[in-house]
């Protein structure tokens, strides 16, 4: 792995170093959007075109949604396995829910409404029980709004695999409950907010995605803890959660480490633990 992250405008701040302080073995993956065709990396097979009004015209071939399905966070999970890219488009989406979270398409189907909360009526589907009604579910994703895709691809790859001409806009750690502590208090002392991370509702993908930039539009940017979706948790290691960041925040991680908690004593302690839980876990 390259010793530094390739953007010219950073110190010579090793993000090897900022990884082993942490605890981590797995760099972080970043996410961005391109016009640029990727040229290999894991994606979903082509699905039909989705939207609000083919739906209510019985338009979308649900048969052909099902079969091709593919959840981002499944992926994304094999990208990690292989240090390689995935990468999504509007006609590769994998997953309804994934294709309006990561900007593809909007508003949200009303079959995914009912499909998150208590199902359909009368019908085989019982629904994930994630939201209480139809209700609740249609009221969240009208609140999160996600921001229409800037491009026409979405893209996540290792952070060193980023050329010097490509900025991620979101960066994605993978951790456990020690890491995570790590990863918390960083973040509050290098934005000095003490409610800077948030651990909303959501999809796997939303955590990675739409969350981040659902605050920033808000004005407020937010670190985001996630992957507390039950459906993806068989796309994660056991324990393990999502912690994204925005990318200027992951700038100050790198420069500002030094100056936190991570070099002291106390975190010392913090390392053992996590070297127990890898040795425990067989990494």
């Amino acid at each position: 792995m390259p010793d530094t992250f390739p953007d010219p405008s950073l110190p010579e701040t090793s993000l090897d170093k900022l990884l082993a302080a942490l605890g981590l073995t797995e760099e972080p993956y970043g996410l961005f959007y391109t016009d640029s065709e990727p040229v290999d990396g894991f994606f979903p097979d082509a699905g039909p075109p989705l939207s609000l009004e083919r739906e209510a015209r019985g338009e979308v071939d649900w048969g052909a949604v099902w079969g091709h399905f593919s959840c981002v966070m499944g992926k994304l999970w094999l990208a990690r396995k292989k240090r390689a890219a995935a990468w999504f488009d509007a006609e590769h989406y994998g997953c309804p829910g994934g294709s309006f979270y990561l900007g593809f398409h909007a508003p949200q189907l009303e079959f995914i409404t009912c499909y998150v909360s208590t199902g359909i009526p009368g019908s085989p589907v019982t629904g994930e029980r994630y939201l209480p009604s139809p209700a609740s579910a249609r009221r969240f994703f009208t609140e999160l709004a996600p921001r229409p895709a800037p491009a026409k691809y979405c893209v996540l790859k290792p952070i060193t695999h980023f050329a010097p001409t490509e900025l991620p806009e979101t960066v994605i750690f993978f951790g456990r409950g020690e890491v995570l502590t790590g990863l918390s208090t960083l973040a509050a002392f290098v934005a000095d907010d003490f409610e800077i991370v948030a651990a909303p509702f959501g999809a796997g993908c939303s955590f990675i995605a739409t969350w981040l930039f659902h605050y920033q539009a808000a004005g407020r940017p937010r670190a985001v803890l996630g992957c507390g979706d039950p459906s993806a948790r068989k796309f994660m290691k056991p324990d393990e959660m999502t912690f994204t960041v925005p990318y200027a925040l992951y700038r100050q991680f790198l420069m500002r480490w030094p100056e936190s908690f991570l070099p002291t004593k106390t975190w010392g302690l913090v390392q053992k633990k996590i070297a127990r839980s890898r040795e425990a876990w067989g990494e």
